[in-house]
């Protein structure tokens, strides 16, 4: 061996020097490889990081401590295989790497502590794409909220964006589902604070507190409330004002453009609204930010709204340009632009008007405004326009459902003017159908599928005329079920002593929505009312395949007797509910449903030149022969149809969720005119 040794180097060295060359390089890297190995073996661990996102997305293999959050498993993290073509997924370091939104953290991993989650200019970067980071915020409360949010944006291939946590139950679970999170130090409660609440003003500080400390990250930010959804990606139409320090949305419900260019701001007469508004980390931003947060710690009962609009307000004008439609404001140098409502939508320009669908323009999102009933009117008014992602379960009740095609006559929708009168009748004859229903569904243990509801005059928190001039809603249009329903006290758990069981309800649209199983889908029976006689019969027999034939005003005995044998059906739909039932033979029974559905309506507002301008709906209309669609007349006439029946804590709860407290300093109403702390709730 040893003269094959000496003979091949003597063979090289009698060669062209080209190969000597070779070969010495070659020898050179591998000595150099070697010590690099040896090296990164034996050598020291490389000091901790002083800002570390473990949001789920960003998987740190390295602990804040040093140590290897696998060293307990014996496991090594990969990069997964969709690393290159997803844009969530940046390798960041040698030491850490971004996990895809929606991917849990792996078997074993162990909570990080609470320091790990503090938002630094280093976290928000891991986040950012082309400068941009797009934030929500909020407590554990609105987590079905948050996790929307994050999906519809996923859904359209956004990837830039991070969630505030208030409180750590809701940091924890959202760490656990694979949602980029950091902490807010908020130490918020985690339930829902309430409209106008001590716990909502917090919120709405937090809120400011957050752009003035995100702002000099020098990222620009897209500040989103959760009650909102992204429809369409928004970052390339923020991109083509590229001039703006400030983007923010409005609750303007008269449109200045019929196209897609911002609104015309000596046009635009509604409150600037923060619920989706765009910040550039500009000198004039920065300063707002400051002053704003300046402003609502100084009085903690100034809402953040009224704050924004009133800084603003210190300098509007002069335009900026002709073309781009920002304009001067709050310290003559913040160019500010107005994203148009139409496309941009309040629940106002997107649920009563569809101004987007009349204009024939893609909305990139609808922010939940302009409703009436809480956070559970929200979350209702997203899922009829199935618009929410609920948890499978929601698709799916154990006892089935229960709809009906509703039949209202021609005249009531179409015929005569559109008056408060035309109104409460087309309103009145579908409350009739809906009370069977619910009769009906709380006999046969369903969830009732709620029909779609059919209005002459909008719903607003100040009087009115039926419609808001200058607006697009038209006449008779499809509303909002709080518009008429105080949604949160049908969902809210009543005592069943006094209001028997409770009666689910599902959205209008809940039997068209693509999340709804098959096994829901392909399981239906269609009820045919008919007159009794002998080919319509109270019998359990099929006349075809998963069609019955079912007499009127059948008792209650009757529904069970039939329906009995169609427990394992999931939805059982009737023709109509006219005449359909003949009312509860226990009349124990029919007292606490009826005990019920009184607290169910709410009210109209409101007539011009009243003290009193609303007026309240009443399921049972019917049985009072002098009914007339009257406000109050007396302080003593102004109640609910159920008046004071509840007594307690039960009054309070449902008062306190009802009636607005008057704790705003002051806005300004869609005319431009100043309106009343009470009214300002519904925005």
């Amino acid at each position: 061996m040893a003269s094959w040794n000496h003979k091949a180097f003597k063979d090289m060295t009698n060669s062209k020097p080209l190969f000597l060359t070779i070969y010495t390089v070659v020898i050179v890297g591998v000595i150099f490889s070697s010590i690099y190995v040896f090296s990164a073996i034996y050598g020291t661990k490389p000091p901790p990081y002083t800002s570390w996102s473990f949001s789920s997305t960003q998987t740190p293999l390295d602990a804040p401590n040093g140590d290897s959050i696998y060293a307990d498993r014996g496991l090594k993290p990969s990069r997964p295989d969709t690393e290159a073509g997803r844009q969530d997924v940046v390798l960041k370091t040698p030491t850490t790497w971004t996990r895809p939104i929606w991917e849990s953290p792996p078997p074993g991993t162990k909570m990080p502590p609470l320091k790990a989650f503090q938002l630094t200019k280093r976290l928000v970067k891991q986040r950012v794409k082309d400068n941009v980071i797009i934030v929500t915020f909020g407590n554990y409360a609105f987590m079905d909220f948050i996790l929307n949010w994050v999906k519809h944006l996923t859904d359209l291939g956004v990837y830039n964006l991070l969630v505030g946590a208030m409180d750590t139950k809701l940091l924890e679970a959202l760490f656990w589902k694979g949602v980029p999170v950091f902490d807010m130090g908020s130490h918020m409660t985690t339930t829902d604070p309430g409209w106008g609440s001590p716990a909502f003003h917090k919120m709405g500080r937090e809120k400011v507190t957050l752009i003035d400390a995100m702002l000099p990250f020098g990222y620009e930010l897209l500040m989103c409330d959760t009650d909102m959804v992204w429809l369409k990606n928004p970052l390339p139409y923020i991109a083509s004002f590229p001039g703006a320090d400030l983007l923010t949305s409005t609750d303007q419900v008269v449109p200045t453009v019929v196209d897609d260019r911002l609104e015309i701001w000596q046009q635009v007469t509604g409150a600037y609204n923060i619920g989706i508004f765009h910040w550039r980390p500009t000198d004039s931003a920065k300063k707002l930010a400051k002053e704003w947060r300046e402003l609502l710690l100084a009085d903690e009962k100034i809402w953040d709204q009224n704050g924004f609009n009133e800084i603003l307000h210190k300098q509007l004008g002069p335009s900026v340009d002709d073309e781009s439609g920002l304009v001067y404001a709050f310290d003559a140098n913040l160019k500010l632009g107005f994203l148009p409502a139409s496309i941009f939508c309040s629940g106002h320009t997107f649920f009563v008007q569809a101004m987007y669908q009349q204009l024939r323009l893609e909305p990139y999102a609808v922010h939940t405004t302009f409703q009436y009933a809480g956070t559970e009117g929200k979350r209702h008014r997203l899922r009829e326009a199935m618009l929410f992602i609920d948890e499978p379960e929601y698709y799916n009740s154990p006892g089935g459902f229960l709809s009906f095609k509703p039949s209202i006559p021609k005249h009531l929708i179409l015929d005569g003017e559109h008056s408060l009168e035309s109104h409460f009748a087309l309103v009145n004859y579908q409350l009739k159908q809906i009370r069977t229903a619910l009769a009906m569904a709380s006999l046969l243990n369903r969830t009732l599928v709620m029909p779609p509801l059919w209005c002459r005059f909008d719903r607003l928190w100040f009087p009115h005329p039926g419609i808001l001039e200058g607006t697009m809603t038209r006449q008779p249009f499809l509303c909002p079920l709080d518009h008429v329903f105080e949604v949160n006290v049908m969902l809210k758990e009543l005592p069943e002593e006094e209001f028997g069981p409770k009666i689910d309800i599902r959205e209008y649209s809940f039997l068209d929505n693509p999340l709804l199983p098959n096994q829901v889908k392909n399981s239906w029976l269609d009820v045919q009312l008919c007159q009794e006689g002998p080919h319509c019969n109270s019998s359990n027999e099929t006349s075809q395949p998963g069609v019955l034939r079912f007499p009127k005003r059948s008792s209650e005995e009757e529904l069970r007797r039939v329906f009995s044998s169609f427990k394992n059906v999931k939805v059982v739909q009737f023709s109509s509910m006219q005449d359909a039932f003949n009312g509860f033979t226990d009349k124990v029974k029919e007292q606490k449903f009826r005990n019920r559905l009184k607290h169910y309506t709410g009210i109209w507002c409101c007539l011009s030149n009243h003290t009193r301008g609303h007026i309240y709906y009443d399921m049972y209309w019917d049985e009072k022969p002098d009914w007339k669609p009257i406000p109050p007349l007396t302080p003593e006439e102004d109640h609910p149809p159920w008046g004071s029946q509840l007594t307690g804590s039960e009054t309070h709860c449902i008062l306190s969720s009802n009636k607005a407290k008057p704790i705003l300093a002051r806005a300004v109403d869609l005319t431009g005119n100043h309106v009343s702390d009470n009214q300002q709730r519904y925005r």
